[in-house]
């Protein structure tokens, strides 16, 4: 039943592809079209062209030999499934070929706009700040080249580093207050 049912598929799927050729394939010549449509039909059976018969339809078609060759060879080809039953370690489907290590374009999108949106909240709770308290958070969290030690910005705002933790304290707390 299987079988049949297959038959049936292929076969619809043939019809398809023949009466849409432009939309499978664009980039083709009058005579690939021309052989394309003409090949089933005048083939015998549903074996491999015999060499005489693949001469005898290139000089009908007026195609070259090895055309009507290749275009024989598509329309015979063995289906491969995508993702076959048995995994061996030493076979490799072609579904592994198509999948792809890196996210999705939704998720890096979505990635993108909640990085932009939190970049957009950090600068907004940021602007919210004193300039001292704004200087010590950029000194301590954002710097990308190097953070700042406490004495470092103690000796640059003139008090101690108690004090200066103090300041990035109170504000880290109201910018996570901003944020949330």
């Amino acid at each position: 039943m299987v079988s049949f049912a297959i038959h049936w598929i292929k076969a619809e799927i043939h019809e398809f592809v023949l009466k849409n050729w432009r939309i499978v394939k664009i980039a083709t010549t009058k005579a690939q079209r021309k052989l394309f449509f003409n090949l089933r039909s005048m083939k015998s059976n549903l074996d491999t062209l015999e060499p005489s018969e693949v001469k005898r339809i290139a000089q009908d078609l007026d195609v070259k030999t090895s055309d009507v060759v290749e275009m024989e060879t598509r329309l015979t080809g063995n289906d491969i499934s995508l993702d076959p039953l048995a995994q061996d370690d030493d076979s490799y489907a072609p579904i592994s070929f198509l999948s792809s290590s890196e996210a999705d374009p939704s998720s890096i999108v979505e990635t993108n706009q909640l990085e932009s949106s939190q970049a957009t909240a950090l600068s907004t709770a940021l602007s919210k700040l004193d300039d001292r308290s704004r200087e010590i958070i950029q000194a301590r969290w954002l710097n990308e080249d190097a953070h700042a030690t406490l004495h470092d910005l103690a000796s640059r705002f003139a008090v101690s580093a108690e004090r200066v933790r103090q300041i990035e304290a109170q504000a880290m707390k109201k910018m996570r207050d901003l944020l949330e």
